[in-house]
């Protein structure tokens, strides 16, 4: 009694391409071939396609059950490596899950991580700090954008902020002087001055380093502010 490769392959629940594709690449022994010149399988071909379908179903790819070879029927070192992966993934998107369901809940924006894309999301920040928070949250440690997101979530609207927002940029010297001044009065700023009293504490944690996270951060606000703007931070912080 031998089979076909179309009759192997209805009994296996698989496809005349499989098979084919096992012979390619080594996991299927040819078997021998009939007077007609058509293949003829057996009972130890059948074992064998049945169970790499079985074993590429639970998540082997054909390179490992290559390595495992064809006598094989319990490979238990394969199988807890793969179920060591496997719990590491499900562990991975239980996490995922759980960081969309916050974002859906908070509509939380998805250019920023939790908590900060929370605190961002319930505090009325100016687009420009909105942006700001991207780049930090790309180059600063997580101590440092923890620090950051608490004094985001206390955020009110300041006089002297919105001033700022709206400055041109051929404001005098004067103008920028008595800005600086009255931000740093307000409370959001007074409490990340506080926290961070210059730009060398905010970027002491970044994983890139330092430097990296500096140059970063003032080519951001070169980019995301106008000149008088720039100078009024850089008087704020004298």
């Amino acid at each position: 009694m031998a089979w076909s490769t179309r009759q192997l392959a209805e009994l296996a629940g698989t496809t005349l391409r499989a098979i084919r594709h096992y012979h390619e690449v080594g996991l299927l022994a040819e078997p021998e071939r009939r007077a007609n010149g058509y293949k003829s399988y057996g009972v130890a071909h059948l074992v064998r396609v049945v169970r790499i379908k079985r074993l590429t179903g639970l998540g082997l790819s054909l390179a490992q059950i290559a390595e495992l070879g064809d006598t094989d029927e319990h490979p238990e070192e394969a199988l807890r490596n793969l179920d060591t992966e496997l719990a590491a993934t499900i562990e991975r998107l239980q996490r995922t899950r759980a960081e969309i369901a916050l974002i859906l809940h908070r509509a939380a924006p998805t250019d920023l991580p939790s908590p900060l894309g929370e605190a961002v999301a319930g505090a009325d920040v100016p687009e420009s700090e909105r942006s700001l928070a991207v780049v930090m949250a790309q180059v600063l440690g997580r101590p440092a954008l923890d620090a950051y997101a608490d004094t985001i979530r206390t955020y009110e609207p300041d006089p002297a902020l919105t001033e700022f927002e709206r400055l041109p940029a051929d404001a005098d010297e004067q103008t920028c002087q008595d800005l600086a001044e009255r931000m740093r009065q307000a409370p959001a700023v007074k409490e990340m001055l506080t926290a961070f009293p210059s730009l060398q504490d905010l970027s002491a944690d970044a994983p890139q380093g330092e430097d990296f996270a500096r140059r970063a951060l003032a080519l951001a606000a070169l980019d995301l502010y106008n000149p008088a703007q720039i100078d009024t931070l850089i008087r704020m912080n004298c």
